[in-house]
């Protein structure tokens, strides 16, 4: 039997490499919302980050979710994204 393949995403703020399922998914919505994506389906553009705040100050620190949207994210974005990550438990 073969292993089965493991999806890996690279994390936009510290830009280590770890399976999917271990990462949080960070969603740009058709409307342009930006929110985290706690099932990992929904439909939109997607981005990973480690589920943790020093991976969260560095996206923030190097724009990597300005990259990966390719458009310039508000402050009160990422302020609302952190206020979720602790929501969950993060």
């Amino acid at each position: 039997m073969s292993e089965k393949k493991i999806p890996l995403r690279q994390c936009i703020g510290c830009g280590e490499m770890k399976s999917k399922k271990e990462m949080l998914r960070v969603l740009k919505t058709v409307q342009g919302d930006i929110l985290i994506d706690a099932t990992g389906r929904k439909n939109g553009r997607g981005a990973y980050l480690c589920p943790s705040r020093e991976c969260l100050k560095k996206a923030v620190k190097s724009r990597g979710l300005d990259r990966s949207f390719k458009m310039a994210i508000p402050k009160e974005v990422y302020e609302a994204l952190e206020k979720e990550m602790e929501e969950l438990g993060f």
